[in-house]
């Protein structure tokens, strides 16, 4: 034990000042960028990581102290990533993440995506089918506090005031607010019930599709077709695009739990959940415009043929965003890596 001890003593003592050296520029880059390095301590760097190196390896092979190991393996650890470590700002990896790496996740996911889209697309057509035959329908689909005055009781002009009236801009902020929130929790229990089998997910998209099938027969029915359609249209292209890709997202995961392949269960689920939580990632901007367009623009702007016209563009947008190709080099992001 003394010998041990005299050993790491000795082998401190010969070797501690260059990894004091190593220490001091670490801390100093850490503080700051690499970019506050002079060019003596960038050559000086790569050296002292190679040295600590070494006395690591002859740590272990000799049965140092155990505190010393310890010490080392940080030491090398922290000059690993400051060497080889990606230098990257905060904003650049926000451009990145819109640029690149959400796209690609997105496309990703089509054929989720497309499930998920026709779930909700069959939601729809069965409530608008069944209200339209029975207007008790509509009070199973569509909870009470959802309604805000629109019911079968409604007259035809009742609805129409709803679909036009302005009640000022502190009003619509706080309707953004809560249809944010609304559609936002919608968005993550879809994702993240997606670990039992996607069914949870499925039924969500179902789910939404049945109350806006609903409210499409109500005004129908009330002769407001076409204007409920620029109501909806003009935030709903944005949020019920991002509503399918949370759908998607819960599809993916629970598609990887039921059919795992050669990994385990837990594996193919943690491999799938890192994909979809990049596109929840988006998702939640993509709640935040609809949100906006939903408690200010189609409040804002009465005009029909403008709601559809602002709800077309946002589509055709978000389509040439996700699906157009794009060369992360090209673009500057090269090294890029799909999730």
């Amino acid at each position: 034990m003394v010998e041990t001890s005299l050993k790491s003593h000795k082998f401190r003592l010969e070797r501690e000042a260059g990894w004091k050296q190593l220490e001091d520029l670490l801390a100093k880059l850490e503080r700051r960028s690499l970019r506050s390095l002079s060019d003596a301590e960038m050559i000086a760097l790569p050296g002292l990581y190679r040295a600590a190196l070494s006395s690591l390896n002859v740590a272990r092979a000799t049965s140092l102290d155990q505190d010393v190991i310890a010490y080392l393996e940080n030491l090398s650890t922290r000059a690993y990533f400051a060497i080889y470590g990606s230098q990257v700002s905060i904003w650049k990896r926000i451009a990145r993440f819109f640029s690149i790496v959400w796209p690609k996740a997105v496309q990703s996911l089509w054929r989720e995506t497309l499930v998920s889209g026709l779930v909700m697309l069959l939601g729809v057509l069965l409530a608008y089918f069944l209200v339209r035959q029975n207007m008790d329908w509509y009070f199973h689909f569509v909870p009470e506090g959802m309604m805000g005055g629109r019911s079968p009781a409604a007259t035809t002009e009742e609805l129409r005031q709803t679909l036009y009236d302005n009640n000022g801009v502190s009003g619509l902020s706080f309707f953004a607010s809560f249809l944010f929130s609304h559609n936002s929790r919608i968005a993550i229990m879809a994702f993240a019930l997606g670990f039992a089998f996607a069914l949870p997910s499925i039924f969500l998209m179902l789910y939404n599709g049945l109350i806006l099938g609903a409210f499409l027969a109500l005004f129908a029915e009330k002769g407001l077709g076409f204007e409920v359609g620029g109501w909806l249209f003009i935030h709903g292209t944005t949020e019920m695009f991002a509503i399918t890709l949370a759908g998607a997202t819960g599809i993916k995961i629970g598609w990887a739990v039921a059919f795992p392949g050669e990994n385990s269960r837990a594996d193919a689920a943690a491999r799938a959940g890192v994909q979809a939580a990049t596109v929840m990632g988006g998702v939640i901007v993509m709640l935040f415009c609809a949100g906006l367009l939903e408690g200010f623009g189609r409040q804002l702007i009465t005009s029909d043929l403008l709601r559809y016209s602002i709800g077309f563009i946002m589509l055709l947008l978000w389509l040439a965003y996700f699906y157009l190709p794009r060369d992360a080099e090209v673009m500057g992001f090269e090294g890029w890596e799909e999730p």
